[in-house]
């Protein structure tokens, strides 16, 4: 099934339709083998092997919870048989019924948020009982992480039309509004003082802009009274900010400056922000009615297949054979020394680059992880768009 995102990437350029289809069958190649015996959770992470005869191996480790909820939301968008294959003869919305019946021991509010938006868009019976535990773990006047203050709003975005949440989306939608710093564009890591040490309170990363304007896009859009234009405006502003730090050969930059909306660290550059999460969050918001980002997304597609930190003949960072794509590609700096140190540096210098640990620390090295969040958002960008 060719979806209108797909249709449209295939008409804009068509080899990178092929190259989408393509990871697209990876990622459903790639998710059985990332649920736990029993096809009731998932692994945290699968990482990789190579033998001594150049064979790889995969072994799972951990369990995460959000990151079966957000395979829930992607795997949604398939067909059912689709659906059943990827997640042990199960569809999305059975899988989330798993989920909530976790909730009660959910502490987390990001997790919850996610269960209750992937019971909202699977239409679960049990969505009350999603949004309960999420109210009842966002406490009132609490800052939150920015990434979960932004699945809560999503989650309510969805449940808009199912249950009354009008008192509860209001709080969410204006909690992320201002939590943004001056006139800048750009999200910080927290929606307030207290979660973040002061020395890297400026510091946000890909995700705190990415997830906010995806979630005020769909705020935007669950609005039947005439939108919101607030809410819209703040998302474009993000969407255009980020598209206009993208880097050369389409990385999608790691850390932010929320308060000069600067790229204070731009590596780790990582797969599922160039495959997933910039398309999922830039195409919600033109299904939103805002702005056309295809040409962002693209470009940031084409860095999947080109890699230049690697430069020709590089290893390749999607093994199909596998059902596997490699998590990154990063300077291999102890302790993240770069980051720490362009962190403290802007914290006092705003734009300060420090250009000399790029000639130190080059990001020449792959972190061979695969985890199921980016096949679950994948899935989402490309099949989903029905805002």
């Amino acid at each position: 099934m060719t979806t209108t995102r797909l249709a449209a990437l295939g008409h804009e350029e068509p080899p990178l339709l092929s190259f989408a289809q393509r990871l697209l069958s990876v990622a459903e190649l790639g998710l059985p083998e990332m649920l736990l015996p029993g096809g009731e959770a998932f692994s945290f992470t699968m990482s990789g092997r190579k033998a001594s005869d150049g064979s790889w191996t995969l072994d799972r480790r951990g369990t995460s919870t959000r990151y079966a909820a957000i395979t829930a939301l992607g795997v949604e968008f398939l067909p059912e048989d689709r659906q059943r294959a990827v997640l042990a003869g199960r569809t999305a919305q059975e899988f989330t019924g798993l989920l909530i019946e976790s909730l009660p021991a959910v502490t987390n509010l990001g997790d919850a948020a996610l269960i209750a938006w992937a019971a909202a868009e699977t239409g679960h019976p049990k969505l009350s009982d999603a949004l309960a535990r999420v109210e009842a773990l966002d406490e009132e006047g609490r800052p939150q992480y920015t990434v979960e203050a932004a699945w809560v709003l999503s989650a309510l975005a969805a449940a808009r039309d199912t249950v009354d949440v009008e008192r509860r989306f209001t709080a969410a939608r204006d909690r992320l509004l201002r939590a943004r710093i001056g006139d800048s564009p750009l999200f910080p890591h927290a929606t307030g003082p207290g979660l973040v040490p002061w020395y890297r309170a400026h510091v946000a990363c890909f995700a705190d802009q990415t997830y906010p304007l995806q979630a005020l896009a769909r705020a935007h859009a669950s609005d039947d009274q005439g939108g919101d234009p607030e809410a819209l405006a703040a998302s474009e502003a993000c969407a255009q900010r980020i598209c206009e730090l993208q880097g050369d050969g389409g990385q999608w930059w790691w850390h932010y400056d929320a308060r000069t909306g600067g790229v204070v660290e731009g590596y780790p550059v990582y797969s599922v922000h160039q495959h997933a999460m910039a398309p999922t969050a830039l195409f919600d918001l033109t299904d939103a009615g805002g702005s056309d980002f295809g040409a962002a997304v693209r470009k940031g597609l084409r860095w999947m297949s080109d890699v230049p930190e690697l430069g020709a003949g590089h290893e390749p960072l999607i093994l199909d054979e596998l059902g596997a794509t490699w998590r990154k590609v990063y300077r291999g700096d102890p302790k993240k020394a770069v980051r720490a140190a362009r962190g403290l540096g802007t914290r006092v210098v705003p734009g300060l680059r420090l250009k000399s640990l790029d000639r130190v620390y080059r990001p020449l090295s792959v972190d061979r992880e695969c985890r199921p969040y980016e096949f679950g958002w994948m899935l989402y960008a490309w099949q989903g768009g029905r805002i």
